[in-house]
């Protein structure tokens, strides 16, 4: 019987190493593939890294520069913010706005650098940290959308409001494409997946940190806002546009990650045609 509990004790304590000391800065390169019949280009590398949360524990301004350094190295046509740059949270301690866009000032990519905003940013002042991004270069969506000029035309970038903190408004955001476009939408929370149209080139989200702790066999145990627990993290199967939730790369509230790492992930976009 004491043997027993010593090997309960033990890997409880394990896993507690593990999941506030180990995973949660154990940042993971997510490669994702899509071909796609709305795509007639030239393969598109688009990198995407949501939930920075700089001022959590294991995000401090040292591991941005890191992060900014490996999105570099992907070498991205194209890359996206979508939200949550601050942290709001039990432990750990906040970053200003403007030291954390100056290291996001370093990211490169020939189409831009395109960023929303999360509900921890509108709970920590939404109109000053967009400013301190467009202060650096970092255009932010706002249920706004954007035409991108390529070689083969435009390409029209849509962003979308935060949920939560009731700033979306994917109407509004929408409404800005032109007939006929095919759209690319960023929105910070996937409760707002199922009103995006099923002519999406692809859609990206985050919010949810993948739950931040994934069971074996159940996937995520919670998550924020409006979003069914099958919408945590990964591909969504049952809206109409091609939406990839990622896991992120801070944490919120406890600073613990299990079975879900923190990632940014680089999506290489083909034309069918080409696949």
């Amino acid at each position: 019987m004491k043997k027993s509990r010593l090997i309960v004790w033990g890997t409880l304590a394990a896993l507690a190493l593990w999941s506030f000391a180990i995973e949660p800065g154990w940042l993971q390169q997510r490669e994702l593939e899509l071909s796609s019949p709305r795509w007639h280009g030239q393969p598109l590398t688009i990198t995407v890294a949501a939930d920075l949360h700089v001022g959590a524990p294991q995000v401090d301004l040292a591991a941005l520069r890191r992060l900014v350094a490996a999105i570099n190295a992907t070498q991205p046509d194209l890359i996206l913010l979508p939200g949550d740059f601050v942290y709001h949270g039990v432990l750990g301690q906040a970053e200003k706005p403007e030291a954390i866009a100056a290291e996001l000032a370093q990211l490169r990519a020939p189409l831009g650098v395109f960023a929303t905003l999360g509900n921890h940013d509108w709970w920590e002042g939404g109109s000053t940290i967009q400013a301190a991004l467009e202060k650096f270069g970092i255009r932010v969506l706002e249920n706004r959308a954007q035409a991108i000029a390529t070689p083969n035309g435009p390409l029209w970038l849509v962003g979308i409001g935060d949920d939560m903190s009731g700033q979306a408004d994917p109407a509004k955001a929408l409404a800005q494409v032109p007939a006929g476009a095919t759209p690319l939408i960023m929105v910070h929370d996937p409760a707002n997946a199922p009103d995006l149209p099923a002519n999406t080139l692809v859609a990206f989200a985050g919010h949810t940190h993948g739950g931040q702790v994934r069971l074996p066999f159940f996937g995520a145990l919670i998550t924020p806002g409006r979003s069914p627990l099958r919408h945590a993290y990964g591909w969504l199967t049952d809206v109409a546009a091609p939406t990839y939730v990622t896991a992120g790369v801070g944490t919120s509230v406890l600073p613990l990650r299990l079975n879900c790492p923190p990632e940014f992930i680089v999506l290489h976009l083909r034309s069918q045609e080409k696949a």
